[in-house]
């Protein structure tokens, strides 16, 4: 049987003139559309040299044609492979040297940098004017007979963050991708009446596969907004009945006055990720809107892993139990399970988890464990009810005169602490405990917080070893695209 996600797709388009893209003042593309312009182009990748498994690498803004082009790279039996906008020649260098592209498609505005740096490969344009990639599918036939897949063969390849070290690529299938997307759709309760607000960047698991797939395989809308704002968002909640963003789009939602129930009272459900939620966060969107956020865990690695529930109790704080499908387990030092309340190491095994690391096998077994299961890099514990609570990630464990520090419940007892926005606790070289915990804070304005008087806090709060040697405070603390924490940027900036 054709494992194709894409063939997973057209499976479920029930009516093809129904819309599937609408672009608030813009076009609306039906799912017929669609269909019809990922031929096209799949035709132009091929005729551009692109054979059955090989890398299309897309460093576009987010322009509707990137769908399309998504799917058609899929239906062609490519592998695809989205870059971060952001990225720069040395990065580009280094992705287009490990995945070997034989397609990179391009803003015009990339085009000189790009065809510097992936000189083997053939660069065609894509942005909000055409280019030369819809030039050249324009009078290309309308139908392509997709590609039969199996279900280990390679989709996409995305890199991941690059915290330390070299970017690894990471090596999704086809049952990889189709597994997960069909798991959210029945945990999220998805329909053809679905209007889903898409906000996110599309190069990313979150934008990309999460919210594209949610809506492909319900056959809902998806109203394509090519970044966040506010008071757009707010003006265009009334029209969804999903939202999915990061943390950073919740608190800048209830940062604009105009934000409030009138908005969100036909939202159906507000999905958070990608990084921690705020506690405070969660309550104070509970007390504007009287909708609790769903929040959810997932990584490059393997896609979506656990999420509260649709129908049941969300707890904030938590990313609820493990997707149907998806097995976790939580180990300590000795591998051992964790009972609840007991921190360790989160490891899954599941359909959804990558094939590995491209160009990486040895850096591939060692991220599994003799048994199969893949290790996340994360620290957690479980609810007594189940419940995953994310610590933080294993790097990020502070160890200070040979203790071990957890930075997340040093940040949960900041954060709780009136007239503070956010916190970040990260280690720091010290001569003495090897490590020094150090916090940095975001203040609210008009409160006269103080160093001193955090740490007295704290002090009366948790274990001495625990409490920041030297508390720094910030405007607002270092993040990457999808709304993370750079701990790594706050560890260099502090460490003297």
């Amino acid at each position: 049987m054709d494992a194709n996600l894409y063939t997973l797709f057209e499976r479920h388009v029930v009516d093809a003139a129904a819309p599937c893209l609408v672009v608030p003042n813009g076009p609306v593309v039906t799912y017929g559309e669609i269909a019809a312009t990922s031929a096209r182009i799949a035709h132009a990748l091929v005729d551009a040299g692109a054979k059955p498994g090989d890398r299309i690498a897309v460093q576009v803004d987010k322009v509707p044609a990137v769908l399309p082009l998504y799917l058609a790279a899929l239906r062609a039996g490519l592998v695809y492979l989205p870059l971060n906008t952001g990225y720069q020649r040395a990065e580009l260098e280094h992705f287009f040297g490990d995945a070997t592209p034989r397609v990179v498609v391009c803003g015009s505005d990339r085009l000189g940098v790009v065809a510097a740096t992936a000189r083997d490969a053939t660069v065609l344009t894509l942005d909000a004017h055409g280019g030369e990639l819809l030039d050249r599918a324009e009078d290309r036939d309308t139908s392509f007979a997709t590609l039969a897949r199996a279900p280990d063969d390679l989709a996409a390849i995305l890199y991941t963050s690059g915290t330390t070290g070299r970017s690894k690529g990471a090596m999704l299938t086809h049952r990889n991708l189709a597994s997960n997307a069909l798991a959210l759709v029945e945990a999220w309760g998805f329909t053809r009446g679905d209007v889903l607000l898409h906000a996110l960047p599309i190069y990313h698991v979150h934008g990309l596969f999460v919210a594209i797939h949610c809506a492909l395989l319900s056959g809902s809308r998806l109203l394509w907004l090519p970044k966040f704002d506010a008071r757009e968002v707010t003006a265009l909640l009334p029209k969804a009945s999903v939202m999915m963003g990061v943390p950073t789009f919740y608190t800048r939602l209830l940062a604009e006055p105009s934000f409030g129930r009138h908005a969100s009272d036909p939202v159906r459900l507000f999905v958070s990720g990608s990084a921690p939620l705020l506690p405070e966060t969660f309550r104070e969107f509970e007390g504007r809107t009287g909708k609790r956020i769903l929040e959810r865990y997932g990584m490059t690695e393997t896609g979506m892993i656990t999420s509260n529930p649709l129908e049941g109790e969300r707890l904030g704080g938590t990313v609820g139990p493990p997707l149907p499908g998806v097995s976790v387990r939580i180990v300590g030092d000795d591998g051992a399970p964790c009972p609840p309340g007991a921190i360790g190491t989160i490891q899954v095994m599941g359909p959804n988890v990558l094939k590995g690391y491209w160009n990486l096998p040895e850096k591939t077994r060692e991220e599994f464990t003799a048994d199969g299961w893949f290790r996340t890099g994360d620290m957690g514990e479980w609810t007594p009810g189940g419940y995953v609570k994310i610590v933080g990630r294993a790097k990020d464990l502070i160890i200070s005169g040979g203790l071990n520090v957890y930075p997340k419940e040093i940040e949960e007892r900041i954060d709780a602490i009136e007239g503070v926005v956010e916190s970040a606790v990260v280690g720091v070289p010290h001569p003495d405990f090897g490590e020094a915990v150090t916090a940095v804070v975001v203040a609210k304005s008009g409160h006269a917080l103080t160093e001193a008087s955090i740490i007295a806090t704290l002090k009366a709060d948790i274990a001495g070893f625990k409490v920041p040697k030297r508390v720094f405070f910030a405007v607002e603390l270092p993040r990457n695209s999808m709304g993370k924490v750079t701990k790594a940027e706050l560890r260099r900036r502090f460490a003297s």
